[in-house]
């Protein structure tokens, strides 16, 4: 049975951070955009970003060093050509932010002329790093909602969930094209679908498989998961970042101290108070992100401690509040006096390397279907993504995909009727226990057995599992009305399985992925690329 869509348009973006955003904006002036948003526009991965944005703009930095940069923090598997376009398109992106209206901080130079206060961050040989205070991703989403709220041509549709793309499997085509997106209203309980001439994955990360993480509730992995399902190929999944130093407290699961208090001289150190990253790198605290969450894993696991501790307590306390006024005040709430004592942390999952197979106009295998920021694998980051070129990708390729878009929108036909959702098999369920016990399952050994040191047999525990609860999750799927914890278990426990067979692939050690039965380095770093097979759709 065909149906009129339930939403038209020219463009559809599936997510509302930096990368979503921007396109909408940069796309807005000739096309009609949706934007769909899981929960409320500004939460996601952006709002929540504290470092800021890597771009030359110090006269004694060069877009050289911030490729060589990048090349040695990505540990020999960064593509080339996307290290040079992203870095190449920085300042360019960064202006058009400025011009927007973002509030990057400024200090006075020797002539008393204000410029940007640029911050130096770990794996970066030059102070390159813009930011607002330590809350640059709020500053940057609040003044992009700003935008898209007021732009006529942008109709923002908030509290849905992405089920499916649509593709040549529903309608019997074959040109392998996408033609819009089933969406489950979480206010209506309904599935409606979206015809749209192109489509813009913009979902953000998978973070949420695991138990410990830094990320929103959104980040699980949904633009990852439909895109596989649709037959896009992706890529490096094994690549997961840990953030070292989230706050380990109860009632901050999610607070991340940023990597720019040891960039200002914060020292991690024991539970005793003796340092110990200068034992593991030269670099000592400003080591990679993978370096330093190994050391501080390591040392948990040595002495049976809960966390480690960092400490910058030794600077005054005026610059620190000056600096750092967000963790400041969100640690003396929890009644740490920053300026007085260290901080206790974990690390935490935070950012997916790999992701949809993408070019650098951020399409994938799918025609007229395009990813963007840290669902897609573009090959800027390779084994280890360096500090603050996210927010910076996001950026970068939402800018060139919204060229390519705007310069076939014109040719291209929507396809209004669209093959209704099939509803006539499910029933209410009754057994919302089921998908709670498997959340918790899978995110639990997702960080015992793959999380910042594996093995072979810890992997193939995984695998078995993953094939498990697969199993009763495509049962329950198949016979029961979707809700937001089903499709996002269904999409967590998809990504699961990307990660353990990526990572299984990979014989080596190498940046974000450390299996103590490969400890040794490949002489030649390739890339690690999944095929999906042909899924029959539902």
């Amino acid at each position: 049975m065909e149906q009129h869509a339930h939403y038209q348009c020219d463009v559809l973006v599936i997510g509302s951070g930096a990368a979503g955003l921007t396109l909408a904006l940069q796309l807005a002036a000739q096309t009609r955009v949706i934007v769909l948003s899981k929960g409320p526009l500004t939460e996601g991965s952006t709002y929540y970003a504290q470092g800021g944005i890597a771009a030359v703009f110090d006269e004694n930095d060069s877009i050289e060093s911030h490729i060589e940069d990048t090349l040695i923090a990505g540990a020999g598997l960064c593509e080339p050509a996307a290290v040079e376009f992203t870095t190449r398109h920085a300042k360019q992106s960064l202006q058009w932010l400025i011009e927007l209206g973002v509030g990057f901080d400024r200090v006075a130079d020797e002539q008393g002329q204000p410029r940007f206060h640029l911050t130096q961050e770990g794996g970066h040989s030059h102070r390159r790093i813009l930011h607002a205070a330590d809350a640059t991703g709020k500053a940057v989403q609040t003044t992009l909602v700003d935008e898209v709220k007021k732009h006529p041509n942008i109709q923002v549709v908030e509290r849905v969930n992405a089920i499916d793309l649509i593709t040549d499997k529903h309608i019997g085509g074959s040109s392998g094209r996408c033609y819009g997106a089933y969406i489950w209203n979480r206010v209506t309980e309904q599935v409606e679908t979206i015809a749209a001439k192109f489509v813009a994955l913009a979902t953000g990360g998978a973070s949420k498989v695991y138990q410990y993480t830094s990320n929103p509730d959104v980040a699980s992995g949904d633009g990852i998961a439909m895109a596989w399902r649709a037959g896009c190929r992706v890529a490096n999944m094994e690549f997961n970042q840990f953030h070292p130093t989230c706050l380990f407290h109860p009632n901050a699961q999610t607070f991340l101290l940023t990597e720019a208090l040891r960039g200002e001289g914060a020292v991690l150190k024991r539970p005793d108070g003796s340092r110990f990253m200068p034992d593991f790198h030269e670099a000592a605290e400003l080591a990679p992100r993978d370096v330093v969450a190994r050391a501080i894993d390591y040392e948990m696991k040595r002495l049976g401690a809960d966390c480690m501790y960092l400490d910058i307590s030794h600077k005054p306390a005026a610059f620190i509040r000056e600096h750092f006024p967000n963790i400041y005040e969100k640690c003396l709430s929890l009644g740490i006096d920053i300026t007085q004592q260290p901080m206790p942390v974990v690390p935490a999952a935070h950012y997916t390397c790999g992701g949809v197979k993408t070019d650098l106009n951020a399409r994938t295998d799918i025609h007229n279907l395009y990813a963007i920021g840290e669902v897609a694998y573009t090959g800027l980051h390779g084994a280890n993504r360096m500090a603050s070129n996210s927010l910076l990708e996001c950026l970068v390729f939402a800018r060139s995909a919204a060229q390519d878009i705007s310069a076939r929108v014109n040719q291209m036909e929507l396809l209004t009727q669209l093959p209704a959702w099939d509803e006539s098999k499910v029933s209410d369920s009754d057994e919302e226990v089921i998908i709670q016990h498997n959340w918790h399952e899978l995110r639990l050994f997702m960080w015992d057995y793959v999380g910042i040191v594996r093995t072979n047999k810890r992997l193939e525990r995984a695998l078995r599992r993953i094939e498990l609860l697969q199993q009763e999750i495509h049962e329950y799927y198949s016979h029961c009305k979707v809700s937001n914890n089903l499709l996002e278990l269904r999409n967590l426990v998809t990504v699961a399985e990307l990660i353990v067979r990526c990572a299984m692939a990979r014989h080596e050690s190498r940046g974000l992925h450390y299996n103590l039965d490969y400890p040794e380095l490949l002489p030649n770093a390739q890339p690690t690329v999944l095929t999906p097979p042909q899924q029959p759709s539902r």
